[in-house]
């Protein structure tokens, strides 16, 4: 079974199992140059079937495999990448195709943003994460020292290909990371979804094949109808990093270690919405809605324990929402809902932080 979406002019193809199916869609890569980028784990368990699925249409397919993890995406990688490019002379006839989760999808699609002005980039999602999210949207960016994301582009894939086989070999660990951004898509668009979330996280865990596809299929039509809306990271586009300032804040204070961003950004969701509370925005039986399936999800609620107030809030000052000395801030209104406030006071994220760790709403 497939299904075929579109935003803007890329395609997103969503399949049961990748390597039991015919994509015509693959006929693009005939009489081009094909790179692979991709990691250790991905390239043990799945290279060797990608290629044979191309070996009738490829004529020539070489791989790069780089270090898995946030710590690696970074300006280092992506030169030591686009060395490998220009020492081998790959021209403007060349395909990426970036096969793994998030940071994998990230690097390679800046890497085909800026090559030689850029060149085209298929993205080939493994994880429920990046499926639903990193692969969908056209953003590429690496860390810096100062923040996470820091440096991007926007630049749009020529093809997405979703095998909702690879979740198979993710560990429940993984798939509730994951999940974070599914639970993400439900706070701030659709109100049914997140219900439905809650009602089958069981069968979600369980990868049951009907339940994953209505997810990713969801997930992914919620994200192509913001993002051909708008392709630049303003109003709605925006709302997509609800839960991203402090989770993002949580990577960078960790140095990228420990944390996976479905953690951090779980934790993120639950420092948003005590804001709103403190706020007036939310009230008291939708927040604890979003705390009551974070936990259910198997999400972090608290952050690290020696991270302070003011790591928090000297972290997510060059938060790229933020104008100069204003804090600007996603936040939930109701469940399905959420909006863009500026100029949020410091005294209530302070506060609300310290709400977040004392867990007042397991109390309210």
């Amino acid at each position: 079974m497939k299904i075929l979406l579109k935003y803007n002019s890329c395609s997103v193809l969503i399949s049961h199992n990748l390597f039991n199916e015919s994509f015509c869609n693959f006929n693009i890569l005939k009489n081009k140059r094909i790179l692979i980028i991709t990691n250790k784990l991905i390239a043990s368990l799945y290279l060797k079937k990608l290629k044979k699925l191309f070996c009738n249409i490829v004529t020539y397919l070489e791989y790069i495999i780089i270090p898995d993890g946030e710590q690696y995406k970074t300006m280092t990688t992506v030169n030591s990448i686009i060395s490998v490019l220009l020492k081998k002379n790959y021209d403007n006839n060349t395909i990426i195709i970036s096969f793994g989760g998030g940071v994998i999808s990230d690097i390679s699609g800046f890497i085909a943003s800026i090559y030689k002005r850029g060149i085209d980039i298929i993205h080939i999602p493994t994880t429920l994460l990046s499926q639903i999210d990193a692969s969908i949207g056209n953003k590429t960016s690496i860390n810096h020292k100062y923040g996470k994301n820091m440096i991007g582009t926007f630049y749009e894939p020529k093809l997405v290909v979703i095998g909702l086989n690879f979740l198979n070999t993710l560990s429940e660990k993984e798939m509730y990371s994951g999940l974070s951004e599914v639970i993400k898509y439900s706070i701030i668009m659709d109100k049914n979804f997140f219900f439905w979330i809650e009602k089958n996280l069981k069968n979600l865990i369980l990868k049951k094949l009907k339940f994953l596809y209505k997810c990713v299929v969801t997930c992914c039509k919620l994200k192509a109808s913001i993002v051909n809306k708008n392709t630049i990271n303003n109003i709605p586009r925006v709302l997509l990093n609800f839960g991203h300032t402090f989770g993002h804040a949580i990577e960078k204070y960790v140095n990228y270690n420990d944390w996976s961003h479905g953690s951090a950004v779980a934790v993120g969701m639950i420092i948003a919405t005590y804001i709103s509370l403190n706020l007036n925005i939310i009230k008291i039986k939708h927040a604890k809605l979003i705390r009551s399936l974070i936990i259910k999800a198997k999400l972090p609620i608290f952050g690290p324990e020696n991270m302070s107030i003011n790591d928090y809030i000297n972290i997510i000052k060059n938060d790229k929402k933020n104008n100069i000395n204003s804090i600007n801030l996603i936040l939930p209104v109701s469940i399905g809902i959420a909006k863009i406030f500026y100029n949020v006071d410091k005294k209530i994220i302070a506060k609300s932080i310290l709400d977040s760790e004392q867990d007042l709403l397991s109390k309210l």
